[in-house]
């Protein structure tokens, strides 16, 4: 019996391996022929292979399918699904509505309106991103960003390069490189996806020299360690972690004083990037133009945080120091490409013009906790018509966002938010419902206590009809 049964599933196997149809049979059939119209013939005959290539491998597998005829129009079903896949977006919208801000996975700052308008104007046509049109002779692309940042930094001169990790960098790789660098313990920090400070130091070819404790270093440990081998003073703003308790550091202007004393440029990693006073807003985070009149040579900031621009690394202090740095080697290597310095001037401008709440980032942090109120309440009942009586219940209770992305740690913001839970599904599975877009839109929440939390402070105003319509699907 078991060897008539062997035979019978490997005449199955050789009838099923017969019936599978030739790459050239395929591509002849009309809606592959229509589809290797559309787009690349190359592509459509590299996933009809690989198409056919996993057909044979199940049927002479260990569990082998046992459909007899095969259906060729499900073959090609399945060869237009995999075409369409590949070309279809990767990098999607989706609905923020986690109360998280500068959220670094779904991509930080979002631009502002007159960014995308002045990218679409600027970068489809020829510009004169390294023309001087006065002139009529090459230019270089650092004007169209330095003057605004000279002007709302009070620094003399600035670059920009690709984000802050690349700024801290390139400073240390033309200024202490072959020599010491000097951190204290306590500013070590480590950023995003597992990268260090020390290890961000030592590509540089700066050696670290650190001092002080973890919790307390003292002017003194700087004073002491200075010797001829010395380049430069890093002082690194801690603005994604939060040390209290015994703790010490030096004042700015001690470390400045220092610097000015030895003659050794003193350079601040500010990360955060903030250009403007927010304490009044629950934001206690030092801004860039205070470090630049304090005195500090040069200092680094992202882009894509608190200023709520592009992704970018801004180094910003001294002429003299800013000129040097640009003509390291690396800098060519690091710089923004045409994209970067239209999102950021823009940005830029919108700060000259007295007009903040243009960007989305400072609009958000900045936004008034009534009318987020007023704005929730008035979704929760627009909600709560599109969905039957009982099945879930959804509350307007008070809440916290966060700015996020690495800035203001521990500082968070007062927001009234929705508590959903349903009776059907648990709190895990109604959030995958949502962030798998079982409503149309992939919506992006979190969970507390077993609730799904939205937070409207994150979610903007012309989102809210799809974040109703996800919500009303998945609670189904």
């Amino acid at each position: 019996m078991e060897a008539r049964a062997k035979r019978n599933i490997s005449s199955e196997k050789a009838e099923l391996l017969r019936q599978i149809p030739s790459v050239d049979e395929l591509l002849l059939q009309p809606r592959l022929a229509e589809l290797a119209k559309r787009v690349d013939r190359q592509l459509v005959v590299d996933v009809t292979r690989a198409a056919l290539a996993g057909l044979r491998e199940s049927i002479a597998g260990a569990h082998p399918i046992r459909v007899l005829p095969l259906r060729r129009e499900e073959i090609e079903a399945a060869i237009v699904n995999e075409v369409d896949l590949i070309l279809s977006r990767s990098l999607v919208p989706v609905i923020n509505a986690t109360g998280v801000i500068l959220h670094t996975n779904l991509g930080r700052a979002p631009l502002l309106p007159a960014a995308a308008k002045e990218i679409q104007r600027t970068t489809t046509r020829y510009s004169n991103l390294e023309y001087d049109i006065e002139a009529g002779e090459r230019g270089k692309r650092d004007v169209h960003t330095s003057h605004l940042l000279e002007r709302l930094t009070g620094a003399e001169s600035a670059i920009v390069v690709n984000n802050c990790a690349a700024a801290v960098l390139l400073v240390l790789a033309a200024l202490a490189k072959g020599g010491e660098a000097i951190v204290s313990r306590g500013e070590l920090i480590e950023i995003g996806d597992g990268f260090r400070i020390p290890e961000i130091m030592a590509e540089s070819g700066a050696m670290l020299v650190e001092v002080g404790a973890t919790n307390r270093t003292k002017i003194e440990d700087y004073e002491r360690a200075i010797n001829e081998k010395t380049r430069a003073l890093m002082r690194v703003h801690p603005s994604n972690f939060q040390m209290s308790g015994f703790t010490d550091k030096p004042e700015l202007g001690e470390l400045v004083a220092i610097s000015r004393k030895t003659n050794l440029p003193l350079i601040e990693d500010l990360g955060s990037g903030c250009l403007l006073d927010l304490s009044q807003f629950g934001i206690a985070e030092p801004t860039v133009r205070r470090s630049v009149e304090a005195g500090v040579s040069l200092v680094v900031f992202s882009g894509d945080k608190l200023l709520g621009g592009p992704q970018a690394g801004i180094i910003a202090g001294k002429k003299d120091l800013v000129e040097k740095v640009r003509r390291h080697p690396l800098f060519r290597a690091l710089r923004v490409d045409k994209l970067t310095i239209c999102a950021l001037e823009a940005t830029l401008s919108a700060y000259l013009r007295g007009a903040a709440d243009e960007i989305p980032a400072l609009r958000m942090l900045r936004a008034d906790t009534s009318q987020l109120a007023m704005r929730a309440d008035h979704f929760l009942r627009g909600l709560k018509q599109e969905l039957p009586a009982g099945g879930a219940k959804i509350e307007l209770v008070e809440g916290e966002s966060l700015a996020g992305g690495g800035s203001t740690p521990s500082q968070s913001l007062r927001s009234p938010v929705l508590h959903i839970r349903s009776d059907h599904r648990s709190a895990a599975e109604l959030e995958k419902r949502l962030r798998r877009g079982a409503g149309g839109a992939s919506v992006i929440a979190r969970i507390e206590n077993d609730h799904v939390v939205i937070d409207l402070r994150t979610v903007f105003e012309d989102q809210e009809p799809e974040l109703l319509t996800a919500l009303a699907a998945a609670l189904r």
